[in-house]
């Protein structure tokens, strides 16, 4: 197990307290899919591995098992956990309805968005979609978590930010592994339109952005049933992303 942040040392401990910087490098590693599901770990070892003592390591850990990114076994430690294609599907489907909504009212609610982060957001988007286009999947997925998180803070609802983020967390967690085991360069193969998302919410586009996540999301799904060999039929929130974008709704 490599530490993540730095391709191969121990990660960098930048921010926050202790706890939260330990659970922040390991999400990213569960993330990128170099903690694979099945991982077994203890206190220790984590402890060991960024050079701190047992106590922060376990409330990291803890908090972690508690957010249902990792499975706590009494007297084994902590395990990655495994989500299958149901589990996936359950995970797109909560983040696809709740995008939806938000970006239903784009134009109605200019009052309520925080247009202040729009530089951010346009920094993030060009980290994201340098690193797709490279096909830095390491890279990528801390990347897109930020990005997206962003574009939720923007909406002026923490709630959603968070719950996306962890949303995005077990999406990543699930799909990392399944782009590198199907080995092969991945420059190009994962989405690079964040710059265009940026570009229809600061023009208040409704319309267009709404079209552009509603892509996203298809793109996603459909990239990972044909790696996959799953079906798509069934999934019913896919009638919602195909569908023509109505009127504006009235303020």
């Amino acid at each position: 197990m490599t530490a993540a942040g730095d391709g191969g040392g121990r990660a960098l401990i930048r921010r926050n307290s202790l706890r939260e910087q330990i659970a922040e490098a390991l999400r990213d590693e569960m993330m990128a899919g170099r903690l694979p599901a099945g991982r077994n770990f203890t206190v220790k070892e984590i402890a060991d591995i960024y050079g701190v003592s047992a106590t922060p390591a376990r409330e990291a850990m803890v908090d972690l098992a508690a957010q249902g990114l990792l499975v706590s076994e009494p007297h084994r430690g902590f395990t990655v956990p495994e989500f299958t294609w149901d589990d996936f599907l359950e995970i797109f489907e909560a983040r696809t309805l709740l995008t939806d909504n938000a970006l239903r009212h784009l134009t109605g609610r200019t009052h309520r968005y925080d247009w202040s982060r729009l530089p951010s957001l346009r920094r993030r988007a060009d980290a994201a979609t340098r690193a797709a286009r490279a096909g830095q999947l390491d890279v990528l997925v801390g990347c897109d978590l930020r990005f997206w998180h962003e574009v939720a803070a923007l909406l002026c609802n923490e709630r959603i930010a968070d719950y996306l983020g962890w949303l995005r967390v077990q999406s990543w967690m699930f799909a990392a592994p399944h782009l590198r085991a199907a080995g092969g360069d991945l420059s190009g193969v994962c989405w690079d339109r964040h710059g265009e998302l940026v570009d229809r919410i600061e023009a208040r586009d409704r319309r267009g952005a709404h079209r552009v996540v509603n892509d996203y999301n298809l793109f996603t799904v459909e990239l990972l049933a044909r790696r996959l060999g799953h079906p798509l039929e069934g999934i019913a929130v896919l009638r919602l992303l195909r569908e023509p974008i109505g009127p504006r709704p009235p303020p």
